[in-house]
C-alpha cells in the first residue's frame, strides 16, 4: 500500500467503521434497559467527515464511540506530540480513527477510554510518503479492585505479546507517562497500553494490531462491568465518582493530544468534547469522606500496575 487512492481510503474507513460497530454493539448491549443509541453522521468543510454514536442507559450513563477520516494540507501541531509549531512543516495528510469513551452509572464499575488510529501524510497523486498508528486503552476506577487491574493488564499483554513480546512493557510506560496530571501529581488511572507515531511492518499489519487492540479492549472492559454493574452503592459512593470524575474533565481538556487534534483539525466540537461525563462535581471543601477515599485510591493508582503483569 503506497497511495491512497479512493479504494485503498474505502477499505482503511470500512475496516474503522466495523471497529466502531462492534464496540458500540458491546456497550449498547450491556444495558438491560432504557437503552439508547444515537448515531450521527457529519462532514467537514475542508474534506472528509465522521460518524458520532452515543450510548446510554441503565448501566452506561453515558458513551461514545467516535469515527473519523478527515483530510487537510497543513499537519497539526498535535499530530507529532510537538508544541512547537516551528517544527511542524507544511503537508497534506489523511488521518483516520475511532475513539470511545464510557462512564458507567454504578460507581463501582470503572471509566473507561480506547482509540485508534492511522495517519498518513501524502505527496503528489497522493502518493503515502510517511505514516504511522496510535492508539491504547486506559482504565479509571473510583474504587479499588486489584482483580481487575490485574485482569486489565493481562488482556492488554496477551493481546501485544502475539505480535512482539517487547511491545506490552513499552507501551504500558508510555500509558502511565502520558495519562498523568502534572498539576495534580497523580495518574489519572491505573493506565493500560498506549503508543503514537508507531509502524509494525507495514500498513496491513498495523491495522491487524489496531483491530486487536481494540477488540482486546471492549471484551476486557465488558468483563469487569459485567462484575460490578450489580453492586450496590450509597449516595457517598456516588459523590465520590462525581468528585473523581473531574480528574478526567481536566486531563481532557488541559492535556489530551485528541482533543488538541480535533480542535486544531476543526473537527466536530461535539464528537471532540463527547468524552467529558455527563455530571461532575468539584465540591469546595472536600468532605471528609472524599479526603479519606481520595487517599486509599491515589494510593491504588499510582502503583506500577504494569511491572505486576
Amino acid at each position: 500500500m503506497n497511495k491512497l487512492d479512493k479504494p485503498t481510503l474505502k477499505l482503511l474507513e470500512k475496516k474503522f467503521l466495523n471497529i466502531q460497530k462492534n464496540i458500540e454493539e458491546n456497550l449498547f448491549n450491556l444495558n438491560s434497559k432504557d437503552r439508547i443509541s444515537i448515531k450521527e453522521n457529519w462532514k467537514r468543510k475542508e474534506g472528509g467527515g465522521g460518524k458520532s454514536i452515543s450510548i446510554s442507559g441503565d448501566v452506561i450513563e453515558k458513551a461514545a464511540a467516535n469515527f473519523s477520516t478527515i483530510s487537510g494540507n497543513n499537519l497539526p501541531t498535535s499530530s507529532s506530540g510537538s508544541n512547537n509549531k516551528s517544527t511542524i512543516k507544511k503537508s497534506k495528510f489523511h488521518a483516520i480513527g475511532v475513539s470511545v469513551i464510557s462512564h458507567p452509572s454504578n460507581p463501582f464499575s470503572p471509566t473507561s477510554h480506547m482509540n485508534v488510529r492511522i495517519f498518513m501524510e501524502l505527496g503528489k497523486n497522493n502518493f503515502i510518503k510517511n505514516w504511522w498508528v496510535g492508539g491504547g486503552y486506559d482504565l479509571t476506577p473510583f474504587f479499588e479492585s486489584k482483580k481487575d487491574a490485574f485482569f486489565w493488564h493481562q488482556a492488554a499483554k496477551n493481546t501485544l505479546d502475539s505480535y512482539n513480546k517487547k511491545y506490552y512493557k513499552k507501551f504500558a510506560q508510555t500509558c502511565d507517562e502520558y495519562f498523568f496530571l502534572p498539576h495534580r501529581k497523580e495518574q489519572r488511572g491505573i493506565g493500560g497500553i498506549f503508543f503514537d507515531q508507531f509502524q509494525h511492518k507495514d500498513i496491513e499489519s498495523s491495522i491487524n494490531l489496531l483491530n486487536d487492540v481494540a477488540e482486546s479492549y471492549i471484551e476486557a472492559y465488558k468483563k469487569i462491568v459485567e462484575r460490578s454493574k450489580n453492586k450496590r452503592f450509597s449516595k457517598l459512593d456516588k459523590d465520590f465518582q462525581l468528585y473523581r470524575r473531574g480528574r478526567y474533565v481536566e486531563f481532557n481538556l488541559l492535556f489530551d493530544r485528541g482533543t488538541k487534534f480535533g480542535i486544531e483539525s476543526n473537527g466536530r466540537t461535539e464528537s471532540i468534547l463527547a468524552s467529558l461525563p455527563p455530571k461532575v462535581e468539584w465540591p469546595h471543601p472536600k468532605s471528609k469522606h472524599i479526603i479519606k477515599r481520595e487517599k486509599k485510591l491515589l494510593q491504588f493508582i499510582n502503583k506500577k500496575w504494569n511491572e505486576r503483569t
